[in-house]
């Protein structure tokens, strides 16, 4: 890929027209094809079978839930939130740390602007909310540059 000069590169990447490898502190195969798509409930996208939808503010939408039309009398409060978590088990603990795991692998992956396409860790493109074209672009870079 050619050195872009910084603005001209800054403003590719804010319109999502730059196609950027990741760094990668382990090697993945040019065949495998994880993709996650991340972004959050105010962008929204469609994400094809089989990508990972990463939502940066679930975590916030779940606290919500537990926090909901609760009353003013704090001791009363901190009871119906532990009904709340307790009611929700297992399934509410799994959405909680999947939650923050997309978070933290988006981080990881210095992910800047939503939304995002990541395929393998390595190709993002940002911006676009059409995850197959975006997609294809990857492809597209990927073949041309192999």
């Amino acid at each position: 890929m050619p050195l872009l000069p910084y603005a001209r590169y800054s403003q590719l990447l804010l319109r999502g027209l730059l196609v950027l490898p990741l760094a990668l502190a382990v090697a993945i195969p040019a065949r495998a094809a994880e993709v996650w798509v991340i972004t959050d409930s105010q962008h929204p996208v469609q994400t094809p079978p089989g990508a990972t939808l990463i939502e940066l503010d679930q975590t916030a939408r779940i606290e919500a839930e537990l926090t909901a039309q609760l009353p003013s009398e704090p001791g009363r409060a901190a009871a119906i939130v532990q009904q709340r978590i307790k009611e929700g088990g297992t399934d509410l603990q799994r959405r909680i740390a999947r939650a923050y795991q997309g978070i933290t692998d988006a981080w990881s992956l210095s992910v800047t602007t939503i939304p995002a396409v990541v395929v393998d860790r390595r190709y993002v493109v940002y911006g676009d909310t059409d995850v197959e074209r975006a997609l294809a672009r990857i492809e597209a870079y990927r073949r041309a540059n192999p």
